[in-house]
């Protein structure tokens, strides 16, 4: 079984930094492995925010492009967001996942609660 451990969320103001973690236990971070970062708004659907690679090719949301950059420590199974030059619109429970492509085996985190003050 798979678990996900997340850390790193908390309360910032706006222009801000934040870093969020998540650790995977139960799984390698093979190159058939995508790891990544969601986040679901307040009254809003779940989005993509960024997403690695165990091979290191990353993808990133528009909205977010320039300011998160996410990375992956392959030995440790663990993925990293860095969040610079937060935004209000910003604000939003980060939940991290962990898939191979083209198959169910798919898994989430609990999620970790993000506060961009204006």
């Amino acid at each position: 079984q798979v678990q996900l451990v997340e850390s790193g969320g908390g309360l910032v103001q706006a222009g801000g930094s934040l870093r969020l973690s998540c650790a995977a236990s139960g799984s390698s971070f093979s190159r058939n492995v995508i790891m990544g970062w969601h986040r679901q708004p307040p009254g809003k659907q779940r989005e993509m925010v960024a997403t690695i690679t165990g091979g290191g090719s990353t993808n990133y949301a528009d909205s977010v492009k320039g300011r998160f950059t996410i990375s992956g420590d392959n030995a440790k199974s663990t993925v990293y967001l860095q969040m610079n030059s937060l935004k209000p619109e910003d604000t939003a429970v980060y939940y991290c996942n962990i898939r191979r492509p083209y198959t169910t085996w798919n898994y989430w985190g609990q999620g970790t609660q993000v506060t961009v003050s204006s």
